[in-house]
């Protein structure tokens, strides 16, 4: 989850910390090199000769995530909404991610839904935030606590509630290799945790009424 640094001293230094301490360009093409020959091929051979550098574009792709500060998207909220009271839900945010145990990706969904106070948010800012955190190594039951916490903390709304679900290409391609298993998990703050017939008018509106308890877990 993230965790508010005290000062902007701090904050740059920590910055500062972190680009020191990344590889260069170079470094991370020499590195795929060397996994290729690792696994058996010569990366100078000519259908390999660019592979280092499209393999280290892809991860400038793939990692995006560490760039953002996904608190940054929720800044912009409006007071404006006519009085509604009621449950916003958005469904079905297609995300990419890859598990940090294995680099392998992680596809699937995320369903977000929060019971305003007195902001809202655009909803594209919710889907802004869920490739944030995907854009990120991650495991699922992570992401999925860190959306709601981030959404939680920078709106302050009666609640949160947000169910993810994945595929995970570790185990579908690798080990024990099982194709179409489907990871589920779910993390309920304020009034979805603490009633239950707001937490189920969100799990109808995404169709997993009554699968969900109020304790987090899927």
């Amino acid at each position: 989850m993230d965790k508010p640094v005290g000062n902007k001293t701090e904050r740059g230094k920590s910055a500062a910390a972190n680009r020191a301490a990344r590889p260069s360009r170079a470094e991370a093409e020499a590195a795929v090199r060397t996994l290729i020959r690792w696994a058996g091929d010569d990366p100078d051979r000519e259908g390999l000769l660019a592979t280092p550098g499209r393999v280290v574009r892809a991860y400038e792709e793939w990692f995006a995530g560490y760039k953002d500060n996904p608190r940054d998207y929720l800044k912009r909220t409006f007071e404006e909404h006519g009085g509604y009271d009621e449950v916003v839900v958005l469904r079905d945010i297609r995300f990419e991610s890859h598990c940090e145990h294995h680099l392998a990706p992680i596809i699937g969904r995320v369903h977000i839904g929060y019971l305003p106070r007195n902001r809202v948010v655009g909803i594209s800012k919710l889907a802004r935030l869920v490739e944030v955190y995907a854009r990120r190594l991650q495991i699922q039951e992570k992401m999925t606590a860190e959306i709601a916490s981030c959404l939680d903390t920078v709106l302050k709304p009666h609640g949160v509630a947000v169910v993810t679900e994945a595929t995970h290409q570790c185990m579908t391609t690798r080990g024990i290799h099982k194709p179409g298993v489907t990871m589920v998990t779910s993390r309920m703050l304020g009034v979805f945790r603490d009633h239950a017939e707001t937490r189920q008018e969100f799990l109808s509106a995404i169709g997993m009424r009554g699968s969900i308890h109020g304790n987090g877990s899927g």
